[in-house]
């Protein structure tokens, strides 16, 4: 076989299992339960606040569960910070300084963040990090933050 048709018939499959391995993941999303919500009980949007700032997450129609642990009807928050466009829901959420993660269960963060405006935004993620099917999303919030 000529080396330029083994190569392309090595990228079709490379290409053929990527696409498998997603198709994969996302038909392995957990289900979220009609009227699962998650919010933010502080602060609220428009607040103006100091840094550190505390973060409280809500969550109802569902409960919290560490990452790793697969219970029903359960999941963790990751906190969006600045983004200005939601990652993937059909893969895992990446942890960035944007994107952080609440693996453990906590409902509740200090966060020191720089004066001025930012916005945030709840994502609960399964027992891998992954968006529930539909996402449970809170509607982001801004706030301003001041000086320490």
């Amino acid at each position: 076989m000529p080396k330029q048709l083994q190569l392309t018939a090595l990228c079709l499959l490379g290409a053929t299992g990527l696409l498998a391995a997603q198709e994969a993941v996302e038909m392995a999303r957990k289900p979220a339960p009609q009227g699962a919500e998650v919010y933010f009980q502080a602060p609220a949007h428009g607040a103006t606040v100091a840094s550190p700032v505390t973060v409280r997450f809500g969550l109802r129609g569902m409960g919290i569960a560490p990452a790793g642990v697969d219970l029903p009807n359960t999941g963790h928050h990751h906190l969006l910070i600045d983004v200005d466009e939601l990652p993937s829901f059909d893969m895992p959420l990446p942890a960035t300084d944007s994107i952080r993660h609440f693996g453990l269960g906590q409902t509740e963060v200090q966060l020191e963040l720089s004066p001025g405006q930012h916005t945030l935004q709840l994502v609960l993620g399964d027992m891998l990090h992954t968006p529930h099917s539909p996402p449970v999303v809170s509607e982001p919030i801004t706030i301003t933050v001041t000086g320490p």
